[in-house]
């Protein structure tokens, strides 16, 4: 049945055909030597650039308008082992026993479907009217179509930061990586660590010393510090979560020589923890706490309030335990923001070209990283600063297991809200 589907539908076959190719990170080139050969055979431009990320340029049949560029990538989570793909009777294609390669397939294909039509039938395009109605053969004018296939997305992003961005026409890019059809997401959080420090300044034996009130507990101070701050959502709107900070580790009091003993005896266990806890000592006035805190954000003003609160507490912290005890807050940026552009062109194409297709599209803000966070920080060959968003043009489900699965049907239906996406935008 599913050699049937793809005989009947394109943009079916090509998925398919790419995800039969395993690409894990920074092993792409067979999967990238299949697409240039798609390109090849399909009149298709493309290239690699000095990175090994695949550039595709069709040019316009109307230099007064703009041009638009889709992005995707090409690695996979998993290794370079056989895939065998399957389909199952609820319309679901997996791969037997490891993940299935949707994440970003998905977009890979349908970037390389659009390519193919314009390439094929400029300055002709069949564009779709909706469902139930005749396609219309139409002379198409358009700003032209430029596609960038990206490596190690999933380890490293090392593909987007060589993308040779001087050489781009398109101010607007798609990234066509989210894992819901219909979604587009408009702003994506940093990712920031706080690294929290509380020494204590004398210490000592808790026997003999537990009576003298100038030696304080860190790990008793860190407890007493980190329930000021706040944690989970600090700020919401109509998209979803902007910013948020979220506790990830605790480290205190008396755990070296437990410590040293796993080490020493080369311990294997799933449960570090529960082990260090088992040999842990109690009778010492600790001098040290640390804790690591993650802050997500989509907001660079909504980051910085509640960095400046959470500077604050240390900072109360510190005035009410001078020349007793000490902390210390350190902000380590490790992803920054993909802020919401004031311009919502891309926000109404995208409404109206998924009401052609019959769907209704998601506006939202993501609490995550993505390729977004590097293009909105360079500019194009004009000097205009990229405007990207992040989009969704198949179900995908599990992804990066291997119970990873995608709808097909919803696959099918993504390539139609892509090539409205690029009808619409032309259009005004």
């Amino acid at each position: 049945m599913l050699n049937d589907l793809r005989n009947e539908n394109e943009v079916l076959d090509i998925f398919c055909n790419l995800v039969s190719i395993p690409s894990p990170s920074l092993k792409e080139d067979k999967v990238a030597d299949w697409i240039l050969d798609f390109c090849e055979k399909n009149g298709i431009n493309g290239k690699r650039d000095n990175y090994g990320n695949i550039y595709i340029h069709v040019p316009a049949t109307d230099n007064s308008k703009e041009p638009i560029m889709l992005s995707s990538h090409m690695d996979v989570v998993g290794d370079d082992s056989p895939v065998e793909i399957y389909l199952d009777e609820e319309g679901f294609i997996h791969a037997k026993g490891r993940t299935l390669g949707a994440d970003d397939k998905v977009g890979v294909a349908c970037a390389l479907m659009l390519a193919k039509e314009l390439a094929k039938s400029a300055p002709t395009l069949t564009i779709p009217l909706g469902e139930g109605t005749n396609e219309l053969n139409n002379i198409y004018p358009h700003g032209g179509l430029e596609i960038t296939f990206t490596r190690d997305e999933e380890t490293g992003m090392s593909g987007v930061e060589h993308v040779e961005y001087d050489k781009i026409l398109s101010k607007y890019i798609l990234v066509c990586d989210a894992d819901k059809l219909g979604q587009l997401q408009i702003s994506g959080a940093s990712y920031t660590n706080a690294k929290i420090t509380v020494t204590g300044l004398k210490g000592g034996h808790s026997g003999i010393d537990i009576d003298d009130e100038s030696r304080f507990n860190a790990a008793k101070l860190l407890a007493e510090l980190l329930a000021e701050f706040p944690q989970g959502v600090f700020y919401k709107d109509e998209t979803g979560v902007i910013t948020s900070c979220n506790l990830g580790a605790i480290v205190a009091g008396g755990i070296q020589n437990s410590v040293a003993s796993i080490v020493e005896k080369g311990i294997k266990t799933n449960d570090y923890i529960t082990e260090i806890m088992k040999k842990t000592s109690t009778n010492i006035i600790n001098v040290l706490g640390m804790a690591s805190y993650s802050i997500r954000s989509a907001s660079v003003l909504r980051e910085d309030a509640l960095k400046t609160l959470m500077a604050t507490i240390v900072e109360k912290f510190n005035h009410k335990y001078e020349g007793l005890a000490k902390a210390d807050i350190v902000f380590e940026v490790h992803l920054p923001p993909f802020e919401r552009a004031d311009d919502d062109r891309i926000e109404r194409v995208h409404t109206e070209a998924c009401r052609r297709v019959g769907i209704k599209n998601d506006i939202s803000s993501f609490h995550a990283g993505a390729e977004t966070h590097i293009y909105c920080q360079h500019k194009n060959s004009k000097g205009e600063t990229f405007m990207p968003m992040l989009l969704g043009l198949a179900d995908v489900y599990n992804m990066h297991s291997a119970a990873e699965k995608v709808d097909y049907k919803t696959l099918l239906k993504g390539y139609e809200v892509i090539k409205n996406t690029f009808i619409v935008f032309n259009e005004e």
